[in-house]
């Protein structure tokens, strides 16, 4: 059984409100074992509702509607689906009485036009909005489903799970296994693995490029866990074995995660000092919970100034080579690592742009200093993008060396 989303507003078409639910509703009907083959989204238009939700019929078996079920005039999912399948529509005293004690409960007063929310398509149920006005409505038609949720995405996903998974639950299994990569492109990435994703049907394979990183999805479908478990990791090892050096993680996880985790179980601690990256890196690693086990401090310093207060860099050393350098990425390093008695101190200074680059310094340099207590090293970027590209790419690029060096 394969779906579609039609998700109906005019706000997500402008971009004013972010279509959080097409994206919920994806992933939840693929652990069901539902296909999504489409999303389509679009204006609080009846022409252009009556044309998506033919189309729709004529490719996927199941129509998931998400948005226009209010009271208002341009709320017309209901009416314009009714139309197409030439259904009437009803009052529903049940669902009337429930749309009055919402109000009643919440000390309310109902307008006239939330009567219109009770009408309900003939030969259709409708389902429980627990925290709102807006009833769902499911239609079985000519071997079709046509599902209508409310836009709320608090009552869209309460009325999904309690309600219609238990409708629509496919018998077999789908699952997913993400193997996360750094330091290799996507088109790299394919061409190693090309014979592996055109060979495979089931478990299917497919590469997503972020900025710096690239996941690997594997979908699997089978008649149980066991069968489906089995497929994945036939395919997961196979992948392992191509490309390990630039896989970090076979789980659901950020690379600062990756990292927090390898740092707990070394018991070690970590200090940062950032210059063109301003605290991202720290501010990226705060975000885990659990951070101050391994967390000294991470420090700012971005003036020549800062530099040499906080981190005791030679003012002949900024003066001979300049702040973005080798030599002074390694005098960050070492003053934050006799300041801080850290197991690991990182630093970074480079020139994230637009303005301040040269022949022999263009944006996009980055100097990346890592000490620890056994070894010190530097390593030289060159990064593309603009100025916000450019300081998450050496985050990545910071946490991806602390990694291999773990």
């Amino acid at each position: 059984m394969n779906a579609e989303i039609i998700s109906v507003g005019t706000e997500l078409i402008l971009g004013s409100t972010l279509n959080t639910n097409a994206h919920y509703l994806s992933k939840r009907l693929s652990n069901i074992g539902i296909d999504v083959i489409y999303h389509t989204a679009v204006k609080d238009d009846p022409k252009m509702l009556e044309d998506i939700i033919h189309i729709g019929l004529k490719r996927a078996d199941v129509l998931i509607f998400t948005g226009g079920l209010g009271p208002t005039d341009d709320d017309m999912t209901k009416e314009i689906v009714s139309k197409v399948l030439g259904l009437n529509l009803r009052l529903n005293v049940s669902v009337e009485n429930s749309i009055k004690n919402y109000f009643n409960k919440t000390d309310k007063i109902m307008s006239s036009n939330n009567k219109k929310q009770a009408y309900i398509p003939e030969e259709s149920k409708f389902l429980t909005n627990e925290i709102g006005t807006a009833p769902g409505i499911y239609i079985k038609w000519n071997e079709k489903l046509l599902i209508l949720l409310p836009g709320p995405p608090n009552e869209m996903k309460l009325m999904f799970n309690k309600y219609v998974v238990p409708l629509i639950k496919q018998d077999f299994v789908i699952k997913i296994s993400t193997i996360r990569t750094i330091g290799i492109s996507e088109s790299q990435l394919e061409n190693s693995l090309k014979d592996i994703i055109r060979n495979n049907t089931n478990p299917t394979i497919a590469t997503y490029a972020k900025e710096g990183t690239v996941d690997i999805k594997i979908v699997a479908k089978g008649d149980n866990d066991k069968e489906v478990d089995s497929l994945l990791n036939e395919i997961v090892c196979i992948i392992k074995n191509r490309i390990s050096k630039y896989i970090y993680s076979y789980l659901d996880e950020t690379i600062e995660e990756v990292v927090f985790k390898k740092l707990k179980d070394k018991k070690m601690k970590i200090a940062f000092c950032e210059s063109c990256t301003g605290g991202l890196i720290s501010a990226k690693f705060t975000r885990i919970s659990g951070v101050s086990e391994v967390f000294e401090r991470g420090i700012i310093a971005y003036s020549n100034n800062s530099k040499i207060e906080e981190l005791n860099v030679n003012k002949d050393t900024l003066e001979k080579f300049g702040p973005v350098s080798e030599q002074v990425a390694i005098e960050m390093a070492k003053g934050l690592m006799n300041k801080t008695k850290s197991d690991i101190a990182v630093s970074t200074t480079g020139l994230a742009g637009p303005s301040g680059g040269n022949k022999t310094k263009p944006i996009g340099l980055v100097y990346i200093g890592i000490v620890t207590k056994n070894m010190s090293k530097v390593i030289k970027c060159m990064l593309n993008g603009d100025r916000t590209s450019i300081q998450n790419k050496a985050a990545l690029k910071v946490f991806n060396e602390i990694r291999k060096i773990l």
